[in-house]
């Protein structure tokens, strides 16, 4: 009774939204509607940016405030242990789904599932890293927002009935409108889109980005003012004899990055080994507290001693360690920026192991500014030389940021606009150039795309890549070809190809496993002969295919198969179960369907 009720109750709301889409499809075209709904979704992602980082520095002001800093203290082991716990509970039990590495799993919804995103991801990603970062796991809050705004411009999206192209380009929005928020940063936000979730910039695309970029932005304004994100004030202008120095950061930053991401690789691998949350926790908990006690800059995002560093006090860095009573001892500052540049790593992927969210935006600053600071205030030590440490430590923050995410141009404005420091554009163009080429020559992808690409399953700004990518195996595969049995004769053959429509056919026996095929061609010669119908069999003219294509192949594999054979159709197994045949000529009509579906303006 209550079922119909509800029922009754729900179609009047279900019929005039129904209602509403017909007149917007009607009397609105999709290129203004989609530039509304940009909007939407921008102010809606700006809006998830102030919450996530109020949450953050309402949880962190309250455990820390009052904790000394001219002594180490144990509750920097500790807090970080509560809030990963809290959040692999909240996760485990309420959630019920991986949130983990968000901008990767933006990245997998874009490139293999039309760019649909849950709907609880609008939330989940934003309350488990609040908790985690709040309580000083060591990690950022950008790939959760980014999740967050992805979720929310897909599930908008998806609300309209949009298309998956458009669906893509408001994935796009969202991500674009959380970076925007939370750095206050709307070129940054729009670069991001190009080059790490790698949205072609067309005509169609890049009015909606903006768009949402700017209105990230511009809530974070009104709401946070007008200050950059980092206090930063150049007391020492940039000079062209410092070039060279600058040219020596970039290659530092560029090893710099490739030793962060390998070790994040590494960690992720060692924890994929564990079996059991509670195992992964422990030893998560372990490194990522010990880390944390011993160098306190690790706790949560960094971004104080980002601020200390990019204001000149270098003595901050050891407030809260055991190193607090050395810090007039330059050996020690060089020594506490060395480890603070190597363990970060494995402080974020730890804290990521044992159950945490967060993401390595944050992570990949913190690295960059101590690994900049570092260079300068070494080389400064012992060449008697009066390089600009502060300079120096911004330059590193877009060197390391470009190298880990792969995105110089992001990497560049992103660091201008969160410190203010457009003076320096002409060094953080070539800090961040020669970090992109030097890690490049390592590894072809990004922190986030190294996974997927692995898999082949990234979408990439390459065309002719791409395009295989969004085409689905199950989509091109054809079924209707009339099997036979090896036992059949050539009688029985001959009457299969009389009901067919097709000169290929699979042999498979009795437990539908493929054994071989039948080519019209090649039994032309001897289907017209009766006197051979009861003595041939079909095992005795069948013949093996060139190449098996495996259901689970991505497209990119399938055409290099192609290529090999040069077969014109392939069978498709699962295992070794028979499933039905693949053909260039199918693959090139999706192909040509998905490409025109895609590149419209």
């Amino acid at each position: 009774m209550s079922t119909d009720s509800t029922t009754t109750h729900r179609k009047p709301a279900d019929s005039l939204f129904a209602h509403i889409i017909a007149w917007r499809e009607k009397h609105i075209t999709e290129k203004t509607f989609v530039v509304f709904l940009a909007l939407l979704v921008g102010v809606l992602g700006g809006f998830a940016a102030l919450i996530l980082k109020w949450l953050i520095h309402l949880i962190a002001h309250t455990l820390t405030s009052s904790l000394p800093i001219n002594q180490s203290n144990f509750m920097f082991a500790i807090y970080p242990a509560v809030g990963v716990l809290i959040c692999l509970m909240f996760v485990r039990y309420l959630v019920r789904d991986n949130i983990s590495h968000g901008v990767t799993r933006v990245l997998y919804a874009i490139s293999q599932n039309k760019s649909r995103l849950k709907r609880h991801n609008m939330f989940s990603s934003l309350c488990a890293s609040s908790v985690t970062i709040g309580f000083g796991g060591s990690v950022g809050a950008e790939g959760p927002i980014v999740f967050t705004g992805a979720a929310i411009g897909s599930t908008i999206g998806q609300t309209f009935r949009m298309s998956p192209r458009v669906l893509m380009i408001l994935v796009g929005c969202g991500a674009a409108a959380g970076i925007a928020g939370i750095f206050k940063a709307p070129i940054a936000g729009m670069l991001f889109t190009l080059e790490v979730l790698m949205i072609d910039l067309t005509t169609v695309s890049v009015m909606p980005l903006l768009i949402a970029s700017i209105a990230g932005a511009t809530v974070a304004y009104t709401f946070t003012g007008y200050e950059a994100e980092f206090f930063y004030v150049q007391t020492e202008p940039f000079m062209t004899g410092r070039i060279p120095y600058v040219v020596l950061l970039g290659i530092f930053c560029g090893l710099i990055s490739l030793y962060f991401t390998r070790v994040m690789n590494m960690m992720e691998n060692a924890f994929r080994r564990i079996n059991g949350s509670w195992r992964k926790y422990g030893f998560g908990a372990i490194i990522m507290s010990g880390a944390i006690f011993l160098f306190p800059p690790l706790y949560g995002e960094g971004y104080g001693a980002i601020e200390s560093l990019l204001s000149g006090d270098t003595q901050a860095i050891l407030d809260g360690s055991l190193f607090y009573s050395d810090r007039g001892s330059v050996w020690t500052i060089i020594a506490m920026l060395t480890a603070l540049t190597m363990v970060k790593a494995f402080a974020t992927s730890a804290t990521n192991g044992a159950g945490g969210v967060g993401g390595t935006f944050a992570p990949s600053l913190f690295v960059g500014c101590m690994a900049g600071f570092l260079f300068a205030y070494t080389i400064n030590h012992i060449f008697g030389l009066d390089l600009s440490v502060k300079n120096f430590a911004l330059m590193g923050m877009a060197g390391v940021m470009s190298g880990v995410m792969h995105a110089p141009l992001m990497a560049i404005f992103l660091t201008a606009e969160l410190t203010g420091g457009y003076q320096m554009f002409l060094p953080l163009l070539i800090v961040s150039a020669l970090s992109y080429f030097t890690i490049k020559t390592f590894l072809p992808y990004s922190i986030y795309a190294m996974r997927l690409a692995q898999r082949g399953e990234l979408l990439t700004h390459h065309k002719d890549k791409a395009v295989l990518t969004l085409l689905k195996i199950d989509n091109v595969i054809e079924t209707d070809f009339r099997c036979v049995s090896p036992d059949m004769d050539l009688r029985e053959m001959v009457k299969e190809i009389s009901q067919s429509n097709r000169n290929l056919f699979p042999v498979v026996d009795d437990n539908h496993r493929l054994i071989g095929v039948v080519l019209l061609d090649e039994i032309r010669n001897i289907m017209f002969r009766p006197d051979l119908y009861r003595r041939m069999k079909v095992n005795t003219f069948m013949s093996s295919p060139p190449a098996l294509i495996d259901i689970n192949s991505s497209m990119e594999q399938v055409m290099k198969i192609f290529d090999d054979t040069g077969a014109w159709n392939l069978p498709v197994v699962d295992g070794d179960k028979y499933v039905g045949f693949m053909s260039k000529s199918k693959i090139f009509n999706s192909y040509r369907r998905v490409l025109r579906h895609y590149s419209e303006d």
